[in-house]
């Protein structure tokens, strides 16, 4: 059964890479809008919205969700495409296609890239999360990025296949995940992981106005290594346009011995991506129990 899913998954980017990188996310876009609302996740969505934001209308709720969905049905449909989508000019960071950033975040990446450090870099499910990846292979940064492998096999494959010669080092989630994460920074490399999905096993911290439980993993590495810590994102424009964001080293709190505060800094990281949920509500993934 593995295979025909992966048969019809294969199928399905072939026909997504013939409609091309506009049409092809409009398409998915379109598709979310309306089948989104028929999902048992569209009502996870709405309560969510709805306990972030209490001080807006209905209709400001209901047209955060929309756009959250119509972000969703994009990414979704940008995977075979990433390709086209990253047409960024060093040159002209402003300017051009479908990316662009400020000469602080190129001056960032570049920084990075010839530092001789390791480093975190911490990101969320926020326009198309897959971008901060990207960006940092294509200038040049030696990464190991943490993914979630699909249960199916077949698309677990499919999905490899489309990110394995666009990012660093995949790494998947799991039980040898920490380890392989430490090894690559003391190897000098820079890590990156998406931290704003519920973890049970984590601290509890403060997140869009609730409680909620949080990955402590980067700000473990942090303490152990004690190395520079960034937040990235990807901004999604008008015109299947985007605009890359790096933050300066975010300095996370530390305790009496001077030692990285494992629950402090998961909470500094998760306010960080608050600050950026609150910036464009509807570009973020409501639709997981982050709140359970």
């Amino acid at each position: 059964m593995d295979w025909l899913i992966g048969l019809a998954l294969r199928a399905g980017f072939g026909l997504l890479r013939l409609m091309g990188p506009s049409f092809g996310p409009a398409f998915g876009a379109f598709l979310a809008r309306n089948l989104g609302p028929i999902t048992p996740a569209h009502r996870i969505a709405r309560d969510n919205i709805a306990a972030a934001f209490p001080e807006k209308s209905a209709a400001e709720r209901a047209a955060i969700l929309r756009e959250a969905w119509d972000n969703l049905g994009r990414t979704a449909c940008e995977y075979v495409h990433m390709d086209r989508i990253w047409d960024f000019d060093p040159e002209n960071p402003k300017l051009g296609g479908h990316i662009s950033a400020s000469a602080e975040t190129v001056a960032l990446y570049e920084r990075l890239r010839d530092d001789g450090k390791p480093a975190i870099v911490f990101s969320a499910h926020l326009a198309n999360w897959e971008l901060p990846a990207v960006a940092a292979a294509k200038h040049g940064i030696d990464s190991a990025v943490l993914y979630r492998t699909p249960n199916n096999a077949a698309v677990a494959r499919e999905i490899l296949r489309l990110r394995k010669d666009s990012m660093g080092v995949l790494v998947p989630a799991g039980m040898g995940a920490p380890l392989r994460l430490a090894r690559a920074l003391e190897a000098g490399q820079h890590i990156g992981m998406l931290v704003d999905q519920r973890f049970g096993r984590g601290p509890r911290v403060m997140f869009m106005g609730r409680e909620a439980a949080a990955n402590p993993l980067l700000a473990q590495l942090a303490r152990r290594y004690d190395c520079p810590v960034h937040g990235a994102r990807a901004i999604r424009l008008p015109g299947g346009r985007f605009r890359l964001d790096l933050t300066e080293e975010i300095r996370l709190p530390r305790d009496a011995e001077g030692l990285i505060d494992i629950n402090a800094a998961t909470q500094k990281m998760n306010e960080v991506i608050e600050s950026w949920v609150r910036e464009y509500p509807g570009q973020w993934l409501w639709m997981h129990r982050r709140w359970r």
